[in-house]
């Protein structure tokens, strides 16, 4: 006894304390933090790039209360009409005179005789008419309108 402090088992205690790895104890609990911070980068990342990904030409669609069709092997021909009244065959900008022989070319490379007319909501009922009887004429008689989902249910 020195100085009136008694030690008693000093060295069981601090070898109990301890493990064998490196001198220090074992942590039961699992440190989600580092974790958490990268879900919430990776959750800004995707916030910021998700409006980027819509590719294609800015159009506002009407919506509509139908389901989504299956999705398919092929890309889809895609027909876009502008409120303008400009034509786009998938991303490039075609004249309407033009439109029928370059669509007769691509109906004799695939297989797949649709195409989807997306149309912005403010162009006019025989503006829409006139183009699917052009379509029909370069024999694509399967002809699929796009609309968005979220329209009024009757």
């Amino acid at each position: 006894m020195t100085g009136g402090i008694v030690q008693k088992n000093s060295d069981n205690f601090r070898r109990r304390r301890l493990s064998k790895r490196g001198g220090h104890r074992l942590m039961s609990e699992i440190n989600v933090t580092p974790f958490v911070d990268v879900m919430l980068v990776l959750l800004i990342i995707f916030m910021v790039a998700a409006p980027l990904l819509t590719v294609g030409v800015e159009i506002e669609l009407p919506k509509t209360t139908a389901k989504a069709l299956p999705s398919e092997k092929e890309q889809p021909l895609t027909l876009s009409i502008t409120k303008e009244k400009d034509l786009f065959l998938q991303d490039n900008r075609v004249i309407f005179s033009d439109l029928i022989p370059k669509l007769k070319k691509i109906a004799e490379q695939r297989n797949d005789k649709r195409i989807f007319i997306r149309a912005d909501g403010e162009n006019t009922y025989s503006t829409i008419m006139e183009i699917m009887g052009a379509l029909n004429n370069a024999n694509f008689n399967n002809i699929s309108l796009v609309t968005e989902s979220g329209g009024i249910s009757y």
